[in-house]
């Protein structure tokens, strides 16, 4: 069982910011200690507030909360894959596929954020890892940005496409569960379960545990590298089936 640290070990002190519908004032400033309250926040101190344009507020508050984590019970999706070099992915690619393994990549809907689908596939890659442009026997079609579902299925049947890659950074009004949802479905319209491409699935506000809700094979997180979406696309489409083949 654990506690929140702040200032000392076990003070249960977290930090939260929020906005409200308000302009700034005193009143304001009341409000969100009164709902810093009925968080559970005791006492809570407010440490910052803006106004953010006409009617609304952003805050940051301090505060002591008295709950408690059973870190036992705390359910995630374990990697089940091992993390590979680029090497061995390529090693494997080319002796149990023996051809290059086709991935397309896009944001779907009205998403223009490309930021994240870059980082995996472009071979500059992020924080010093290239990206799946660099593996020589990954072909990588990246689209880019406001892909729409139907270009998406028409565009990974051109590439004879083994695996597709979507990244979702927009996400008001769950626009990105809603996204995946409408293109999970177009996938399992179009193309006879046999030949379908692996669905991949990446961006900051969804939840790992939720693949098989959405009708996609993987989900990823923030923070996930070009290395493990390589290492999981190798163990899913060349190691896994070969080893259902054998």
């Amino acid at each position: 069982m654990i506690r929140p640290y702040g200032d000392t070990t076990g003070d249960g002190m977290v930090q939260v910011s929020f906005t409200l519908p308000v302009p700034h004032d005193k009143r304001a400033e009341g409000a969100a200690l009164q709902l810093a309250g009925k968080m559970g926040m005791d006492p809570a101190m407010l440490v910052h507030a803006k106004q953010m344009g006409a009617g609304f507020t952003f805050f940051v508050v301090y505060g002591r909360v008295n709950h408690l984590v059973d870190t036992s019970v705390v359910e995630v999706v374990e990697r089940d894959f091992p993390l590979l070099s680029a090497k061995e992915v390529n090693t494997l690619v080319k002796q149990r596929l023996r051809r290059k393994l086709s991935v397309v990549g896009a944001c779907i809907g009205t998403d223009a954020h490309t930021v994240g689908i870059d980082a995996i596939l472009n071979v500059k890659g992020i924080a010093g890892e290239k990206g799946l442009e660099y593996y020589r026997e990954l072909a990588v079609t990246n689209l880019g940005a406001q892909v729409s579902v139907p270009d998406l299925v028409e565009a990974a049947r051109a590439a004879r496409a083994d695996a597709v890659l979507v990244s979702q950074v927009v996400t008001q009004r769950d626009a990105h569960l809603r996204n995946i949802r409408e293109m999970s479905a177009a996938f399992r319209e179009a193309i006879p379960a046999g030949r379908r491409p692996l669905l991949v699935v990446g961006g900051p506000r969804f939840d790992e545990k939720m693949a098989g809700e959405l009708g996609v094979d993987r989900i990823f997180g923030r923070g996930t590298t070009p290395g493990e979406v390589a290492s999981y696309l190798v163990h899913a489409l060349v190691t896994n089936r070969k080893a259902a083949k054998a």
